[in-house]
C-alpha cells in the first residue's frame, strides 16, 4: 500500500489538466460502477449537501483527487431530477479561504424559497498542524456560482475536544427558530450532539447546549454526521459512533445507528421509544444523511458513504475507491425503519435474464424463499461452484449468516469477514443489487439491510442457490455519468 506525504495528500488541485490523465487510467477499472455515484479521481466519502431543491436533488460527496487517501477534502457536485440517473457537476466548494485551509469538510443542505445554502465544517489548520473547525455557509446561485460567507457563523466551543463537525440543519416550526446539530467529542472522550439555535438563518447562531439523549449518554467516543428527520409523527435522530465495538459488527469501531423517538428542541432532548438499531449490517457503510426537503411527510429519504474510516480497498491500487448507496426511501413501519431502494430504481430494470449459472456485474436480484425455510446463496462463485460470495440462513434462530471471506479478492480482514444479522420474521424475500464493486441487500422488503464492498475477479462470475430458492434478476441500465468535469 502506497505511503503518502502530508504534501502529496493536502496539495490544492489547480487545474483540471492535473488529474486528467488519473481519471483516463481509472475509467479502464473493471469496478467501476454503473448506477451507483462515485468518485472521478482518488477517495470519495461522507455524502454531503442531500437536498431537493426546486425540481432538483443535489447530492456532494467529499473528494480528495489524488488518490484513495483522506488529504484535501473539497464537495464535489451531483444532480438528478429521479433520484437515479446522476450527472457530475464538478467542485461544488473549495477549500480556499483561511478557514477552510486543510479541507471542506461535510454538512447539509438548506432550501430557503428560493435559495440553496450549504453549511459545512471548513478544517482550518496552523503552521503547527493544530486543528480549528469552524461552522461555514455558502450559497448555491441559479447560475451554479457558489458564494461563501465571509465569516463563519461560529468557531468550536472551548468545553469539547477539537472534533466538532458535520452541521445538520432543520428549522422547528414550534419554536420557529433554526437549529443545527453538530457531532462533537466532549474532553472525557464521549460522543456528543452540540446544538446551536438562531432566529434568523444566516446570523445570530448562539450555543443552546448539548443534546441530551438519556440512555446512551456512553455509546461511543465521538458522534460524526447527526442528521434528525420527521417521519409520520415520530423523530429519527442518525448518526455514526466511533471508537466503540457493538453486537454484530465484529471488531470494527465505526458504525451507523438509529433511534426512534421525540426530539424536543424546547430542552434539547431526545427521548427514545427503544434501544439503537443499526441503520444497515453490513461491513461498509458510514455517514448516512437524510435529504432536506423531501415534500412528503410520511417518508424520507437517505444515503450513505459506501466504506467506512481507516478501512482500505483492492482499487486504492488504482487510485481511486468508494461509492455512495442507492438513495433509499425510509418509512416507520412497527416502530422500526424500512428501507427500501427509492421506487424510482424500477425505471433502471432492462430485459429480464435467463439465469443459467453465470452472473452478471450489474443487476438486480428478487429472491423468494419458499415458506421461509433454512437455505444458502452464494453469489461469484468459481465455475465449479465453489467459494464465492455466502449468504446463509438458519431460520431456527432467525439469523442471516454473510460471508466474503471466500473471495479472491480479501481486504479487512483483521476487521472481520463474516458478519450476522437478526431477523424479527422468517427470511422469505431478498432484493440484491449489485454493481462492479458493491452488493446492497435489502431483506424482507427492507426490514433490514446489508451493504458491502466487494471485487470479483475474472473467474467468479457463477452462482449457487438451494433448491427452496426461486430468482428473478434484471439487467440495469448505466445512470451515473462518468464524465470528466471538474
Amino acid at each position: 500500500m502506497r505511503e503518502w506525504t502530508r504534501e502529496e495528500r493536502y496539495r490544492v488541485l489547480k487545474d483540471a489538466s492535473e488529474i486528467r490523465g488519473l481519471y483516463d487510467s481509472i475509467k479502464k477499472s473493471r469496478y467501476r460502477q454503473t448506477y451507483h455515484i462515485q468518485p472521478i479521481t482518488g477517495l470519495s466519502s461522507d455524502p454531503n449537501g442531500f437536498i431537493y431543491h426546486k425540481g432538483t436533488w443535489h447530492l456532494y460527496y467529499q473528494w480528495c483527487p489524488w488518490g484513495a487517501v483522506h488529504g484535501l477534502k473539497y464537495w464535489y457536485h451531483t444532480s438528478s431530477t429521479d433520484l437515479v440517473h446522476w450527472k457530475n457537476c464538478g467542485v461544488g466548494i473549495y477549500p480556499d479561504t483561511f478557514y477552510d485551509n486543510k479541507g471542506v469538510h461535510s454538512g447539509s443542505g438548506f432550501s430557503d424559497g428560493d435559495n440553496l445554502y450549504l453549511f459545512y465544517t471548513g478544517n482550518h489548520r496552523d503552521e503547527n498542524w493544530v486543528r480549528t473547525p469552524y461552522t461555514c455557509v455558502a450559497k448555491l446561485e441559479d447560475s451554479g456560482k457558489l458564494v461563501k460567507a465571509p465569516k463563519p457563523l461560529f468557531g468550536p466551543h472551548k468545553d469539547y475536544t477539537e472534533h466538532q463537525r458535520d452541521p445538520k440543519v432543520v428549522y422547528d416550526k414550534e419554536s420557529q427558530h433554526y437549529y443545527i446539530l453538530l457531532g462533537a467529542q466532549s474532553k472525557d472522550l464521549k460522543g456528543k450532539v452540540l446544538i446551536y439555535r438562531s432566529d434568523n438563518l444566516l446570523t445570530g447562531w448562539t450555543f443552546a447546549g448539548e443534546l441530551k439523549v438519556p440512555g446512551f449518554e456512553n455509546l461511543g467516543g465521538m458522534w460524526e454526521c447527526p442528521s434528525i428527520e420527521h417521519i409520520a409523527g415520530k423523530d429519527i435522530l442518525v448518526f455514526s459512533p466511533q471508537y466503540t465495538k457493538l453486537p454484530h459488527r465484529n471488531q470494527s469501531t465505526n458504525h451507523n445507528v438509529y433511534l426512534i423517538g421525540r426530539m424536543d428542541f424546547a430542552n434539547l432532548t431526545f427521548t427514545a421509544e427503544g434501544d439503537f438499531r443499526h441503520l444497515d449490517y453490513g461491513f461498509d457503510f458510514y455517514a448516512a444523511q437524510f435529504a432536506a426537503n423531501v415534500q412528503e411527510g410520511d417518508r424520507a429519504i437517505l444515503t450513505a458513504w459506501i466504506g467506512l474510516p481507516d478501512n482500505h480497498y483492492p482499487t486504492e491500487e488504482e487510485d481511486w475507491e468508494g461509492s455512495l448507496i442507492i438513495p433509499r426511501e425510509l418509512r416507520i413501519v412497527d416502530g422500526r425503519l424500512i428501507q427500501k431502494p427509492v421506487p424510482e430504481m424500477i425505471s433502471l430494470r432492462q430485459e429480464e435474464l435467463v439465469l443459467t449459472d453465470k452472473l452478471s456485474r450489474s443487476c438486480e436480484l428478487a429472491v423468494e424463499n419458499k415458506d421461509g425455510q433454512d437455505f444458502r446463496l452464494n453469489l461469484f462463485t468459481k465455475e465449479n461452484g465453489s467459494a464465492g460470495f455466502q449468504i446463509s440462513y438458519d431460520k431456527a434462530t432467525k439469523t442471516c449468516t454473510i460471508d466474503r471471506s471466500q473471495m479472491d479478492l480479501r481486504f479487512n480482514k483483521a476487521i472481520g469477514e463474516c458478519l450476522s444479522l437478526p431477523l424479527e420474521k422468517n427470511l422469505e424475500k431478498l432484493s440484491i443489487f449489485i454493481d462492479h464493486s458493491s452488493v446492497e441487500i435489502f431483506f424482507n422488503d427492507g426490514e433490514a439491510t446489508f451493504t458491502t464492498h466487494l471485487y470479483p475477479t475474472e473467474s467468479e462470475a457463477y452462482f449457487t442457490a438451494s433448491s427452496n430458492v426461486t430468482i428473478k434478476a434484471w439487467s440495469l441500465e448505466k445512470s451515473v455519468t462518468d464524465d470528466f468535469v471538474v
